[in-house]
């Protein structure tokens, strides 16, 4: 174990290092850099370009193959702009990053938070844009906010580690997935002001399957955490819509989600979130990450996996 630690603490900080001397250089450098990825992933490496491209196929029927390989490539310039930004991080100072990284609706979500009290601010948000950079919300909303975000650890503790450094860095608290409810729990009895973040549109594993929504023309499997949780504090739920305007720079409006009157399903706040990401999707379509394998598992083999272990 004390090897595998050294091999850990080694790799971190060649990663980090490395990442860090990258990040000294100028946006135009780095971007500059980040065409060259680009043909190398595209045309020679085709790093997941069956599964993006049958991403696109199945989610747009209605547009031509014309038009879907012009959001592929757009999408895998953007993904290369994106791995150069996430590098920046490592040394960017806190002006740039608040020039460059534009909150709207700020205002809306600190009244939200000290309406009737410590309240519980829940924020929808998909990997679209520069997600990463969105933990850096810190330097803009009120000191008294406590700021968090869900997170799944990755498999390579170097890499994880490498990671929560640059989320942790704005001042923010990263929250395993697992230690949701817990931690929760402790923020409502210590009657902190909160906001949470939570990337909710990944593939829920087979035994956290409860509920699915047409997504981008496929019945879609979601996680529903952010919703039962929510329910039980009293969240007062937010959705990230987030636009680039222009290479490197980026705007994310907080637009509050409002409980409907009666409800629908069991997961309405959930439903919602998925519609309103669908939106901003097809808007612009190159900035979510396609290369994620969304539908793998499908709503008929769940409701057969569910009819068996009821024979069972």
């Amino acid at each position: 174990m004390e090897k595998q630690d050294k091999w850990t603490n080694l790799m971190y900080y060649v990663v980090f290092g490395l990442s860090h001397l990258l990040s000294l250089l100028p946006f135009r450098i780095l971007y500059f850099l980040s065409d060259g990825l680009y043909l190398l992933m595209y045309y020679c490496i085709k790093y997941r370009r069956d599964v993006v491209r049958d991403n696109l196929l199945k989610s747009f029927p209605e547009k031509s193959l014309d038009e879907l390989i012009r959001i592929e490539k757009k999408f895998y310039h953007f993904f290369c702009d994106y791995f150069v930004e996430t590098l920046k991080l490592t040394s960017i100072s806190k002006k740039e990053m608040r020039k460059r990284m534009v909150f709207r609706g700020v205002e809306q979500v600190e009244q939200a938070v000290h309406a009737e009290g410590p309240n519980f601010i829940f924020l929808y948000l998909g990997p679209y844009c520069n997600w990463e950079w969105i933990a850096s919300l810190p330097y803009t909303i009120s000191p008294s906010i406590h700021c968090a975000q869900i997170y799944h650890p990755l498999y390579n503790k170097a890499v994880d580690r490498f990671f929560l450094k640059l989320r942790n860095q704005f001042g923010g608290e990263c929250i395993p997935m697992k230690n949701t409810l817990r931690r929760v729990i402790e923020l409502k009895r210590e009657k902190r002001p909160t906001m949470i973040g939570f990337i909710s549109d990944q593939l829920p594993k087979w035994n956290s399957m409860h509920f699915f929504v047409p997504f981008l023309h496929r019945e879609t499997a979601v996680f529903t955490g952010a919703e039962q949780i929510g329910r039980q504090v009293k969240a007062v739920y937010f959705f990230a819509d987030i636009i680039r305007p222009r290479r490197g720079y980026y705007e994310c409006t907080f637009r509050r989600m409002e409980m409907p009157e009666v409800n629908c399903t069991e997961y309405d706040m959930t439903a919602m979130f998925m519609e309103q990401l669908e939106q901003m999707i097809r808007k612009a379509p190159q900035y979510w990450l396609w290369t994620h394998k969304r539908w793998k598992r499908t709503k008929e083999e769940w409701l057969r996996r569910q009819q068996d272990s009821t024979i069972k």
